[in-house]
Order: C-alpha cells, then sequence, then structure tokens
C-alpha cells in the first residue's frame, strides 16, 4: 500500500480527490471546483484556489483545513 500524497498548496487535485474522500465536497463548499458538473480537475490546488479569488493566506487556511480534516479520517 503506497502512502497518500501530502496535502500542500502544490497538491495536484487529481492527486487529492483520488486520495481523499472528503476532498470533493470540502472544494466545492470553497467554490474552488464543481467536479461533480465536469469542471477539468487538472491543475494544483494552489492554482484551482487563485482562479477563484483565493489570497496565500485564504490558501493556507484550506491546505490546513484538509490537512486537519485528513488527520481525522474524514
Amino acid at each position: 500500500m503506497t502512502a497518500k500524497p501530502e496535502i500542500t498548496n502544490d497538491i495536484l487535485i487529481e492527486d487529492l480527490v483520488e486520495n481523499y474522500n472528503f476532498a470533493v465536497r470540502y472544494l466545492m463548499e470553497k467554490g474552488i471546483r464543481c467536479i461533480m458538473c465536469g469542471e477539468p480537475v487538472w491543475g494544483t490546488l494552489e492554482e484551482a484556489a487563485k482562479e477563484k479569488g483565493f489570497s496565500d493566506s485564504g490558501i493556507a487556511e484550506i491546505v490546513g483545513e484538509m490537512k486537519s480534516l485528513a488527520e481525522k479520517g474524514y
């Protein structure tokens, strides 16, 4: 079994949603990607967040929240 990639600014969206079950819903709630609607899912978390107007501090908060959720096993 391979380890899940670490959640960072540079994690690819594809890797994020493939490895973390909560990622699709979390990203949709933040308005970052509408993966369920068929929007493309390539690029990094940081790129996707910046496209939606998130600042560097906002992206850091998202990364922190997602890391916390991953640690809790969501």
